[in-house]
């Protein structure tokens, strides 16, 4: 059953997703669960210079793929390991958009671990038990707001185990 946003109301927004983001090199805030309630989302804590970055291309395809069907990558920079974001939040649009033609939603620079990690962040570990110990951690929410799992950054977006929780899910 396909969930449309405009069927959440304020009081029935999965709490998970109740949260207010502010999005990449903009002044623009949005609210998660109005843009992304009913769709299968695919969280993920991202860096400009680590050796996981390759993964922005596979994350671009997987969205490229399957956002007709209901998923949404949302990517989240952080400086948090190893200070591999250094970068303004411009020069880090500019580097997906040039290296790897990132089109999915991306969000200001946050921090994903700790005491002053994102809101969203510390609910998201608060459900899963599971803190991103690098970057490319990934979350994967399905349509009811509800947590499905998280993996570690070196399972890559075409991992067969995530591409089989992505199909049950859409």
């Amino acid at each position: 059953m396909l969930i449309s946003p405009s069927s959440f109301s304020v009081q029935s927004c999965p709490a998970l997703l109740n949260h207010e983001v502010r999005k990449l090199g903009s002044s623009e805030t949005i609210n998660l669960c109005d843009e992304y309630a009913g769709k299968v989302i695919l969280v993920v804590n991202t860096a400009s210079k680590c050796m996981f970055t390759s993964q922005y291309d596979g994350l671009e395809k997987l969205y490229q793929q399957k956002k007709d069907s209901g998923l949404v990558v949302l990517g989240f920079p952080s400086n948090d390991f190893g200070s591999q974001e250094p970068g303004s939040e411009e020069n880090i649009q500019k580097f997906c958009r040039i290296n790897y033609g990132v089109q999915f939603p991306m969000f200001r620079k946050v921090k994903v671990t700790g005491n002053d990690a994102h809101p969203f962040y510390r609910d998201l570990r608060e459900v899963s038990g599971k803190t991103p110990r690098w970057n490319f951690h990934k979350y994967l929410i399905g349509r009811d707001g509800e947590l499905i799992s998280s993996y570690a950054s070196w399972t890559g977006p075409n991992s067969n185990k995530l591409l089989k929780a992505i199909d049950r899910a859409l």
